[in-house]
This record gives structure tokens, sequence and C-alpha cells, in this order.
């Protein structure tokens, strides 16, 4: 007797992670890392990692014992890039191949309470008319813009990613949100949260704001935290630029 067998679901979606690029020796860099934990606490908590070890001349031993202080760290490496196959055994993340650059940082990622649908890799099988439930991250990717306006407050615990161009935020970042653009980030009230500039990239971006405030900026994955701003910036509204790989600021009048 034939029975009357289920079909199985089968879905394909992109997700955003972030690439964490280490390099040898790894104590030092995880020093570098513990440096930037302690001053943005949780930064890493619940953010999908993707480790990429391309150059690295090392054995199963070094990333074994690697994967196990990065998961101290609350860093969930959910992926390997650019590793030998022998370098990857059991109980390991999987490797992977063919990531496409989205928002690139040596540090990001976040949920939203303001709502997006997520772009699909592959359609659902045919009659399959399930409702997908709302997605927490506000990521736009529409390659014909430039730009993406955001005419309300980013609120605490909300992250806005556009890597295809240019942000603009009519409105506040509060603390603990993130802005993260392909270009320059543009922020017409205070900046207390993260403003990610230049993720794929763009040296050439820059970060304004009405008022600055913020927990960390970066531009082209050079960063800088709160305790590194100059006190004669606090306050008041600021431009940063990338200059030989050291973050500039400056009042704007």
């Amino acid at each position: 007797m034939l029975t009357d067998a289920r079909s199985i679901r089968i879905k394909g979606r992109s997700f955003l992670a972030v690439v964490l690029s280490p390099d040898l020796p790894f104590e030092d860099w995880l020093g570098r890392l513990d440096d930037l934990a302690s001053r943005s606490a949780g930064f890493f908590l619940g953010r999908p990692v993707v480790l990429d070890l391309a150059g690295l001349d090392i054995d199963r031993a070094q990333l074994t014992a690697f994967l196990e202080e990065l998961s101290k760290r609350n860093v969930s490496v959910m992926g390997v890039e650019g590793a030998r196959p022998s370098l990857i055994g059991p109980g390991m993340p999987p490797a992977l191949k063919g990531g496409r650059g989205s928002s690139d940082v040596d540090v990001s990622e976040v949920p939203a309470t303001v709502t997006a649908a997520p772009k699909k890799v592959e359609d659902e099988k045919p009659g399959d008319a399930a409702a997908e439930a709302p997605q927490q991250m506000i990521m736009e990717s529409r390659p014909q813009l430039q730009s993406l306006i955001i005419r309300e407050p980013v609120r605490s615990g909300q992250s806005v990613i556009f890597p295809e161009g240019d942000i603009t935020v009519i409105g506040s970042v509060a603390s603990g949100a993130e802005v993260i653009a392909g270009g320059s980030i543009h922020i017409y009230g205070a900046l207390r949260g993260r403003a990610l500039a230049g993720s794929l990239g763009n040296a050439a971006a820059r970060i304004f704001c009405r008022k600055m405030e913020a927990e960390l900026i970066a531009i082209d994955g050079v960063y800088k935290m709160a305790d590194d701003m100059p006190e004669t910036l606090h306050g008041h509204p600021v431009q940063l630029w990338l200059e030989d790989d050291a973050i500039m600021a400056e009042k704007i009048n």
C-alpha cells in the first residue's frame, strides 16, 4: 500500500555574516580582538561569523585551538573560508566557497525592529505558499539604487545595512544601534551607536553627523572607538574620513 509521503521543503536564502580575517600569530590577533570587545561589550554576541583563513600556514590542531578561543569569546563561527580541506575535521564549522562581499568590517551584524523582506537565492518549491515570518533586520538589496534614506531614528538594537551605496538617516542613531554602508553615512541627528562606512572596500567613504557621540566608527575596515575620539569633537557636528590608513576627523561649521 502506498503511503501519503509529505514533501520536504527546501529553500535558498542569503544571510549577511561578518568575515573575520585573522593573522599570525593568533595570540596577538586575539589580543586585539579582546581590546575591541572590552570597549564594545557584546559586539559579536549572536552574530554569524565566517572565518577567512586564506594565506595562513596552520595545521588542524592550531585551527581547533583557535576556534576554541573564539568560542570562549562568544564568537559563533558558522563556516570557514580559504582553508585546505585537510584542516576541516569532525565537529568543525563547514568549509564555505563562493561568498560575496557584503559588509566587511573587522567586526559586524544585528537585529532590528523594523522589518524587511530578505533577498532569496532560490524560489520555494512550486505550490508552496506558506507565509514567511518577518525578519528582524533592515537589509536593502537593490543594486539599481545608490543611496538609502531612513526617515526615522535608528533605535537601540537595530541595524541598517546597505552595501550598495550611501545611507542617510534623518534622525539619530541610538546607543546599541548600527549603520553599515558600502558608501558614506550621513546622520542628521546624534550618532550614539556605531557607524561603519566603506564596508566593501571604499576608502573614499566618509561619515557625517550632526552630533558626535559614537560608540564606534569605521571606514574601509579601519575602526576607532569612543575612547579614541578627541574630546573636542564630542557633541559637535563632525565629518570623518580615511587618510593613510588612519581615521581623520574635524568639526563641521
